[in-house]
């Protein structure tokens, strides 16, 4: 047996590069650091476990961090420690007496008439607690500004602390291949403790501890299950799809919501399978080699222009890309790298993306015509903003999702008033759920004919009495100069039979369109209309092509008399 592969044979090793460079760096920062320096704590707080650079490099960086912390030292250089801190009013950081403030300002906000000090407004308590979340959770300011805004403040700091636990495991039984009651008795039988998702979920399994790597057992390679996060059960819940439909999943990796799909068309009908990101559609291919899927196509195409690819679908899933507030637990960088400018991005591109899938939704679908919406954020901008939209830019309604649990959507925000359909739609929360937070709606299609807006042509100018006048002249313009009987022709023809020009005006409408008074200058600097337009028709003999010469003209009345006599 090798030494690799003999649990017996253990051999010492010395410390390796990594272990090599840390001391050597560490030895080289020693000197540059007196005996009882306050601001060596610089140095130990960093805890720089991995150097990719160079030795040299790192010195010089570990001096410059030495030479800043001095120059604060100096400030104090009078005592030491937290003493010199206090005496000159700059109390350390004490997260204990923040999370105490934080807890007392929400008390005093949630009975402000009998709990506040007097002379004190409600704004300044609410900017104090704004600072102190900031601070204590990791915030951004116009993140926290958000949540005040979508939360009570009663419910604002339980939220906040769902977001720093994880959510638990769960995987999703694969039932082209196994049930659930024997999936959990293999994976029992292997040190994994589980118990069912929910009773809202058929195939879900929630799981505690494993001794075995969940993402490695002989059952995941299998494709027995795959490991799903509770809240992406709800979309394809809502969906419903049925056996033998046509079905799209417009974002679709990383193909967890698409084998659902298939399991539950139990490998029958069409499933397209697209996402705007090739790479991304690695995972969704092996996933559906993985989970012996059959039914399923994958294409690779922007989802604004997927109605130019094809359309007609029974059913169309669409999980929008968004801004990710729903999943600060896995991922925190999404506390402070969000700002409006991100929020209103990812709206107007969900935008575009829900008017898409509505134009792939068949309407005459015998079993389906519906599309459901969701996302991973919380906010009404990337939610109910986008489903608001969708109702007035074309023929579809918002029907029940299906979905017995979760909070209703908002009808109204602030200043903002949606659809009161929109209560049909489901918000789920992490303090709330144990899960993600997301959003779903489910739309029903009951048109394919798309809604225009109808155009108004306003000639200006004109008033609300002849209002009428000036849309009929609207709708002469478009046909062409030579169909309409009124304007500079008529002056033409004034001059091409003796008449005074005076004539020619009193025919002419009272009031004068901008356009009329701009060609009136221009006949005063340049001469008469007439002579500039022979000018044009001598230059542009496409246009007399089109015309009817009175040779033609003579023949045609010809051919039409013998016609008649015969």
């Amino acid at each position: 047996m090798g030494r690799k592969l003999d649990p017996t044979n253990k051999v010492k090793r010395g410390p390796g590069k990594k272990a090599k460079k840390q001391q050597g760096a560490e030895t080289e920062l020693v000197k540059f650091i007196d005996d009882g320096d306050y601001c060596a704590l610089y140095y130990f707080t960093l805890k720089i476990h991995t150097m990719v650079f160079n030795k040299k490099h790192f010195v010089f960086l570990t001096a410059s961090l030495w030479l800043v912390g001095k120059s604060i030292s100096c400030l104090f250089a009078d005592e030491t420690g937290p003493k010199r801190m206090s005496s000159r009013g700059v109390l350390p950081l004490d997260l204990k007496t923040i999370h105490q403030r934080i807890k007392d300002n929400i008390d005093v906000l949630c009975n402000f008439s009998t709990k506040r000090e007097e002379g004190k407004e409600r704004a300044e308590y609410i900017s104090l607690l704004k600072k102190d979340l900031c601070t204590y959770y990791s915030y951004n300011t116009f993140l926290i500004e958000k949540l005040i805004d979508l939360f009570p403040l009663s419910e604002l700091v339980d939220f906040l602390e769902a977001n720093e636990i994880q959510r638990p495991v769960t995987i999703r039984t694969n039932t082209l291949k196994t049930r659930r009651r024997d999936l959990a008795q293999a994976l029992i039988n292997r040190g994994v403790n589980l118990d069912p998702l929910g009773k809202w979920s058929k195939v879900g399994l929630v799981i505690y501890d494993s001794s075995v790597p969940v993402g490695a057992t002989p059952e995941y390679l299998s494709g027995q299950y795959m490991l799903q996060g509770a809240s992406s059960f709800l979309p394809v819940m809502a969906l419903s799809p049925q056996e033998g439909e046509l079905v799209l999943d417009m974002s679709s990796a990383p193909g967890g919501k698409t084998t659902y799909i298939a399991q539950l068309m139990r490998n029958t009908g069409v499933i397209v399978a697209n996402d705007a990101n090739a790479e991304r559609l690695k995972s969704v291919v092996g996933n559906i080699h993985r989970l012996g899927v059959t039914n399923t196509v994958v294409c690779n195409y922007d989802g604004r222009q997927f109605p130019k690819v094809m359309g007609g679908f029974d059913r169309v899933l669409l999980d929008a890309p968004c801004s990710g507030t729903g999943v600060i637990a896995k991922d925190p960088a999404v506390k402070t790298s969000k700002d409006d400018a991100d929020i209103h991005r990812s709206a107007h591109l969900q935008k575009e993306l829900i008017l898409s899938a509505i134009d792939s939704v068949n309407a005459e679908s015998p079993s389906g015509g519906y599309l459901v919406y969701c996302t991973c954020s919380i906010m009404v901008e990337e939610n109910e903003w986008v489903v608001d939209y969708a109702l007035k830019k074309r023929n579809v309604k918002l029907v029940p999702t299906g979905l017995d649990f979760g909070k209703e959507g908002f009808t109204r925000f602030k200043e903002r008033r949606f659809h009161p359909t929109l209560k049909l739609s489901r918000r789920f929360y992490p303090h709330s759920h144990n899960m993600d937070g997301f959003f779903v709606a489910k739309l029903k299609k009951f048109s394919n004919v798309i809604p225009t807006a109808p155009t108004k042509k306003i000639v200006p100018g004109k008033t609300q009495a002849n209002g009428k006048a000036a849309g009929k002249m609207a709708n002469v313009k478009p046909k062409g100069k030579k169909d309409s009987p009124a304007g500079p022709k008529k002056a033409k023809i004034a001059k091409m039979d003796g008449e005074t020009v005076k004539g020619a005006k009193a025919k002419k409408p009272t009031v004068k369109t901008a356009e009329e008074t701009k060609a009136s200058k221009a006949d005063k600097k340049d001469g008469s209309r007439f002579e500039k337009k022979q000018g044009k028709n001598r230059n542009t003999p496409m246009k007399a092509n089109k015309r009817l010469g009175k040779n033609k003209f003579r023949k045609l009345k010809n051919m039409l008399e013998k016609q008649e006599i015969d």
